[in-house]
């Protein structure tokens, strides 16, 4: 069966863009304007909007049968070939509205994993995104091959239900045989990154990780610190005004002067309405938040919808366990809002920078060691030699300063948190500064 519509097409779609304002649910009006961006970044031209307000979802079509008429007008007023649905659509929702609109239609998750596709660079990314997009067409192969079939594909007429039956089921066997090549390929890509988190903590250096919205400047952000703070200059990322120009984890260490040094990870955005199906195949890189030592957080501010943009960061985090990290929240493009002289601004464990021109670099690398400080003990203890399992969990947990091995055991000198040191108090010789 051919793939899914592609970003890269040779003749640019003219779309409808379909919306449903449900009872009780908010922000239509900013889900349609992101919808918009998402269609430019796969080069669909939006021609037209057309929304309506529902108690419920219609569980046929998404919208109602009245509004399927108006749509079908539309696409021949403005002579348009796709529909794009701001929703995930339904098995049964693609298929009906494919059937009865005769033009192809795909909903907001198959335009995310489109894009990412076209983002995804290395072949872990592109593992993760070929996952997602198999998790999300065996469920809806009927509705994908009508659409194959208006594209002038080989999907062929419907009329012939045997026919079209036998092939959906050879359709359907050869993507769970491609899904579970794939889920052993991500699995090890998981054992990989579990492993090279292992290196990175028996370094002692903290890990700090960038996180927030799509396009909020989150590697504009890690390249000016490598610039001015890190050994590690040559070793930029990418860096583009695009959605998801980030698919992959990418760690630096930086050495600002007269601070210690940590390692920076830069991650892949975040956006409302993320697929579920992405955000599973992406656990692995998502995860890196999990194991930082401090978030940030990174909002572009001269955006109107920024706190959507932060509460939509917030929600994704909790749901993948993160939501308890400590956080800066890294206020950026400020420079849109404030004059120069009036930046950097600090409120709180706010920070109003601007990344694109330098400003409040100082200033934040500031507040990341405070804020790395915090509730933090510097300790000395003795581990005896048949106790190595505490100076694992020691490694694992903690921040390892110094090492010796002496007649009576081990002698660490560690920064360790509240929890940490409660687990580890029978080996405390003694504090040499607190939090």
């Amino acid at each position: 069966m051919r793939k899914m519509l592609e970003c890269s097409q040779t003749k640019r779609h003219r779309a409808v863009l379909v919306g449903a304002g449900i009872a009780g649910e908010e922000g239509l009006a900013v889900d349609m304007e992101e919808l918009r961006g998402l269609c430019e970044a796969c080069d669909i031209e939006p021609v037209m909007e057309l929304t309506q307000n529902l108690p419920r979802e219609d569980s046929a079509y998404y919208i109602g049968s009245g509004k399927v008429a108006e749509l079908r007008q539309a696409l021949f007023l403005c002579e348009g070939d796709l529909v794009v649905v701001n929703n995930t659509l339904s098995p049964s929702q693609l298929a009906n509205l494919a059937h009865d609109l005769e033009v192809e239609v795909i909903d907001r998750t198959n335009l995310i994993l489109n894009i990412f596709a076209e983002r995804a660079r290395s072949k872990e990314a592109r593992m993760q995104v070929d996952y997602a997009k198999l998790k999300y067409m065996l469920p809806r192969l009927v509705g994908l091959r009508q659409n194959l079939s208006r594209q002038g594909g080989t999907g062929g007429s419907m009329s012939n239900r045997g026919s079209g039956e036998t092939q959906i089921e050879l359709d359907r066997r050869h993507i769970e045989k491609q899904m579970a090549e794939l889920r052993r390929g991500l699995r090890e890509i998981a054992r990989n990154r579990e492993t090279q988190r292992k290196k990175r903590r028996q370094s002692d250096l903290p890990l700090v990780a960038l996180v927030g919205y799509t396009n909020a400047g989150k590697s504009t952000l890690m390249n000016r610190l490598l610039r001015c703070f890190s050994v590690e200059e040559e070793k930029q990322v990418l860096a583009e005004n695009m959605l998801f120009a980030t698919l992959d984890t990418t760690v630096r260490r930086i050495s600002p002067k007269g601070q210690r040094d940590f390692l920076l990870s830069d991650t892949v955005g975040f956006i409302n309405r993320l697929p579920h199906d992405l955000v599973d195949a992406f656990r692995s890189t998502l995860e890196e938040a999990l194991y930082s030592d401090l978030l940030l957080q990174v909002i572009d501010y001269s955006d109107p919808n920024y706190r959507m943009h932060m509460e939509v960061t917030e929600r994704t985090l909790r749901e993948l366990g993160a939501g308890h990290i400590p956080r800066l929240y890294v206020m950026n493009k400020s420079d849109v809002k404030f004059s120069e002289a009036e930046l950097p601004l600090l409120r709180g464990d706010r920070i109003y920078v601007s990344s694109k021109h330098g400003i409040g670099m100082e200033e934040l690398l500031q507040e990341i060691e405070r804020k790395l400080s915090e509730g933090w003990f510097t300790v000395e203890l003795r581990i005896p030699y048949d106790r190595g399992s505490a100076e694992n969990l020691l490694r694992e947990k903690g921040r390892v300063r110094s090492t010796k091995y002496e007649e009576d055991g081990i002698h660490i000198v560690a920064e360790l948190n509240q929890e940490l040191l409660q687990r580890c108090k029978e080996f405390l010789i003694g504090i040499v500064q607190g939090a």
